[in-house]
């Protein structure tokens, strides 16, 4: 297992009965190298829990199937969630449903690389400081691939450092 990449923290904050996570990525690369690790199978399975499979169109319905080296971690009895593309504007916008929470991801050339915004609102359940965690961990292991490094999995980050920072901000 591998520590968590350094990469700047995000910020967690009560919004809508839940948390809003939010994460900033200076990136060196184009925007359109981005866009295809952020929608392509092939570069999903390295960073994202689930595959993205379906329609890329605003309104189209998807299906997100876990990784199996997430079922095997996890188990469960839901390997599979659905979802819904909610915006489809590339290499600029790609927000989509994933079971009850909303992933937005942003795009913006600059300085010859890109700007990578995230954000997603969250309940309780996992608690936030969890999911904080964990897409922190995604987002760095979606860093790693991107500079040439990083085929591993998500599963592969200890996350356990990044659980503490977000947990004391969501318990303060």
């Amino acid at each position: 297992m591998t520590t968590a990449p350094e990469q700047p923290m995000g910020t967690v904050e009560p919004a809508d009965g839940g948390w809003r996570l939010r994460f900033e990525r200076r990136l060196a690369h184009a925007p359109t190298k981005v866009w295809r690790a952020l929608t392509e199978s092939e570069h999903l399975q390295h960073w994202m829990p689930v595959d993205i499979v379906g329609e890329r169109r605003a309104g189209a319905a998807l299906s997100l199937p876990f990784w199996p080296v997430v079922v095997e971690r996890y188990g469960g009895d839901t390997p599979t969630l659905s979802g819904e593309v909610l915006v489809w504007d590339p290499p600029r916008t790609f927000s989509w449903r994933w079971d009850t929470e909303v992933l937005r991801f942003e795009l913006e050339p600059v300085d010859g690389g890109t700007l990578l915004t995230f954000t997603t609102v969250v309940g309780n359940e996992p608690p936030a400081w969890s999911a904080a965690a964990g897409y922190h961990a995604c987002l760095g292991q979606l860093v790693a691939l991107l500079d040439g490094g990083g085929r591993g999995s998500v599963m592969d980050v200890d996350t356990t450092p990044l659980e503490a920072y977000y947990r004391a901000i969501v318990e303060a």
